[in-house]
C-alpha cells in the first residue's frame, strides 16, 4: 500500500509541473515580446536649421549619412509626411553636381530625406551655364551652403571622351571633359578606355577641373567661397564598395 501511495503522489506531483508548464507557455505564446520600432523622420529642413549650419557641418552630415549607407542602415522616413511638409517652402543644406549614372543614387548615398539636397545630374557631371544658374539659384538665392561635385568610377562618359567619340550632341558634351583628358597628358601608362587606373585618373581631373571651372565661370559663388558663405568641394563614390572619398 505505501508503495502505491508513493507511485500516485509522485505521478500527482508530474501532472502538475506539466500543467504549469503549458500554461507558462500558453501564456508566452498569447503575448510575444513587443519590438519598439523607430519613428519615421517626418520634419524637413527649416529656415531656422538651414541657418543654423556651416559648410564644415554639412561635409560631416554627408559623410555619416554615407557611412550609413554603406551599412544598409538608411534613416527610416515618412515620405508622404515629408512631401506634404515641405510644399511651400524648401531650405537644403547643398547642392551635389553628379552624373547622371543610374548606379549613383545621390540621395541614398548621403542618405538624405525630401528638402535636404538639390542634385544636378548631367553625363560627366561636366559644368555649363544652365548648371551655374542653377548652382547660383541655390545657394545665393535658396541658402544652400555647399557645392559638391561627384565623379564615379566606370563613367561612361569619361570612357566616351576618352576614345574620342563623336555622335550627336553627345559630341559637345564630351568636349567640355577634353580638359580633364589634357590634365592626365603625363600619366606614364595606356591611355585608353579599357585601363581603368587611366580611367580613375581622368574622372578625378574631371572633378577638380569642373570645381575650378565654377570658381571661374561664377563670380557669385567664388565670391560666396572667398567670403566663407559655402564651401566648393569635389569628390569621388566607389562603386565597389559605395564609399564617397572626398578630393582634397
Amino acid at each position: 500500500m505505501k508503495t502505491n501511495f508513493k507511485i500516485l503522489v509522485t505521478l500527482s506531483c508530474f501532472i502538475a509541473v506539466i500543467s504549469c508548464t503549458d500554461k507558462n507557455q500558453d501564456k508566452n505564446s498569447t503575448n510575444p515580446p513587443k519590438v519598439v520600432e523607430t519613428p519615421l523622420v517626418e520634419t524637413v529642413l527649416s529656415a531656422e536649421d538651414q541657418a543654423a549650419l556651416t559648410p564644415e557641418l554639412i561635409i560631416q552630415s554627408l559623410k555619416d549619412g554615407n557611412q550609413r549607407f554603406r551599412n544598409n542602415d538608411l534613416t527610416p522616413r515618412n515620405r508622404s509626411s515629408q512631401i506634404k511638409n515641405s510644399t511651400l517652402s524648401q531650405y537644403p543644406k547643398a547642392i551635389i553636381h553628379s552624373c547622371i549614372d543610374s548606379r549613383v543614387p545621390v540621395e541614398d548615398v548621403f542618405d538624405r530625406g525630401i528638402g535636404d539636397l538639390f542634385v544636378g545630374r548631367v553625363a560627366g557631371n561636366i559644368i555649363n551655364e544652365d548648371i551655374l544658374g542653377s548652382m547660383e539659384y541655390a545657394c545665393k538665392v535658396a541658402g544652400a551652403k555647399l557645392i559638391l561635385v561627384l565623379g564615379h568610377e566606370h563613367c561612361g562618359a569619361i570612357k566616351s571622351a576618352i576614345d574620342g567619340v563623336e555622335l550627336g550632341n553627345i559630341t559637345a558634351l564630351l568636349s567640355k571633359i577634353k580638359p580633364a583628358i589634357d590634365m592626365a597628358a603625363e600619366y606614364e601608362g595606356e591611355k585608353t578606355a579599357s585601363n581603368q587606373e587611366y580611367i580613375e585618373l581622368v574622372s578625378k581631373s574631371n572633378v577638380i577641373n569642373n570645381m575650378n571651372e565654377i570658381r571661374t565661370s561664377s563670380p557669385i559663388l567664388k565670391a560666396m567661397e572667398d567670403n566663407g558663405e559655402i564651401d566648393i568641394l569635389g569628390a569621388m563614390y566607389d562603386m565597389t564598395t559605395g564609399e564617397v572619398v572626398f578630393i582634397d
